[in-house]
């Protein structure tokens, strides 16, 4: 029993083998296919390295208050009243504010000490501590410029109505002391590089998979599959096996290119991010899946894959656009993509170097996607069988 076991195994193996040969060969012949995979990441980290820019809006701010009097308050007031700054809440401990940074909970910690009115009004140097998520390097420079904004505006304020009476006329108040976390250098490619990755991703995984499967159909090639002793599920694995792997390559070159490049580093679990790296593939090529099981052509496959998966992860998944400067309605949208979900994990990883504990529910999301992906595939090819 435990001999026929292992040569019905050894058998499928082989199969599986044959259709990864086979497919590899193929993508050998075809150039414009290797240029995509291979050239274009290039030409992608040379363009979002250097190119581009960000606006931001409703910054959301945590508030630790050890002062608590009114100037404190009059502060906090001004930035809310804009439609920049969004109050998250008071914190009422230091561990807190690595807490909420490390959990991207907000994106600013504003800390007032305890002379901070004491000493705007005995003449010394108040200073305001701002602690700011550095991620990307574009909205902590917004967010830092915001801040001497209001500070500029408030010491204007105190300066002529109250100050002013005591002749104090070049006596600056207010010293703030701006510190950014998880990205010191403000390097805005260190923020783009994990959207990049999974742009990449996407693309080798969902296209690729995609036209693998059509170009099939349209050779007549699959009935002859399909009445070979070739299961549907050695089919499957045999075509995707040589794109995943070709998809965690280019992942991993790109990496090697952003730490020589831009000094990107890994700052979290590799086996984290090689773990969530492996669920966001496994979603992106059942993805892949049901488009080719929709399509009839490779035109109308590339298309649709492009509509479905590379648009909405370009612009709905926070990779170049900030979610929370869109309307509720775009922000809810953007749920739509699980590139949404792995970039979030990517930055956790690759820029914070925070556990589990920090993306664990993006790693439910994607799982969540790839059964939908899967179970939807599944049920449009049972529906062909019988028609």
């Amino acid at each position: 029993m435990f001999s026929f076991i292992c040569l019905k195994k050894n058998k499928m193996f082989k199969r599986i083998f044959a259709i990864s040969k086979k497919e590899v060969r193929q993508l050998k012949r075809d150039t414009r296919m290797l240029y995509v995979l291979f050239v274009f990441p290039f030409v992608l980290l040379i363009l979002f390295g250097y190119a581009i820019n960000f606006d931001v809006h409703h910054i959301r701010m945590a508030v630790y208050d050890l002062d608590k009097t009114k100037d404190t308050r009059d502060f906090i007031n001004r930035l809310t009243s804009s439609s920049y700054f969004d109050l998250y809440g008071y914190l009422n401990s230091e561990r807190r504010i690595r807490e909420v940074l490390d959990q991207g909970e907000v994106q600013l910690v504003l800390v007032f000490p305890e002379d901070f009115s004491r000493n705007i009004y005995s003449g010394k140097e108040a200073k305001v501590q701002i602690l700011v998520e550095g991620i990307d390097a574009n909205t902590a420079s917004v967010i830092a410029n915001y801040m001497n904004a209001a500070a500029a505006t408030f010491t204007l304020k105190i300066t002529q109505e109250e100050l002013a009476v005591r002749g104090r006329e070049g006596y600056i108040p207010i010293n703030l002391e701006p510190r950014f976390w998880f990205n010191p250098d403000l390097n805005s490619t260190r923020y783009l590089i994990p959207g990049l990755i999974s742009m990449i991703l996407i693309m080798t995984a969902v296209i690729s998979i995609a036209l693998s499967i059509v170009r099939e159909k349209e050779r007549g090639t699959i009935e002859q599959i399909n009445v070979s002793p070739l299961s549907s599920l050695e089919l499957l694995i045999g075509k995707t096996l040589p794109y995943s792997v070709i998809a965690l390559v280019i992942a991993s070159i790109i990496l090697i290119a952003g730490y020589i490049l831009f000094g990107v580093t890994i700052k979290g679990s590799v086996l984290l991010l090689f773990i969530s790296t492996l669920i966001f593939l496994f979603a992106c090529l059942n993805m892949g899946i049901l488009i080719s099981s929709i399509s009839d052509s490779q035109q109308i496959a590339f298309q649709v894959s492009a509509l479905v998966s590379l648009l909405p992860s370009f612009l709905l998944s926070g990779f170049v656009f900030p979610i929370e400067s869109m309307p509720v309605v775009i922000q809810i949208l953007t749920n739509i993509t699980p590139v949404k979900f792995y970039i979030i994990i990517l930055r956790d990883i690759l820029l914070k170097g925070v556990g589990l504990e920090s993306f664990w529910m993006q790693i439910i999301y994607l799982i969540i996607f790839s059964a939908l992906f899967l179970f939807l595939s599944t049920l449009i090819n049972k529906k062909n069988k019988t028609v």
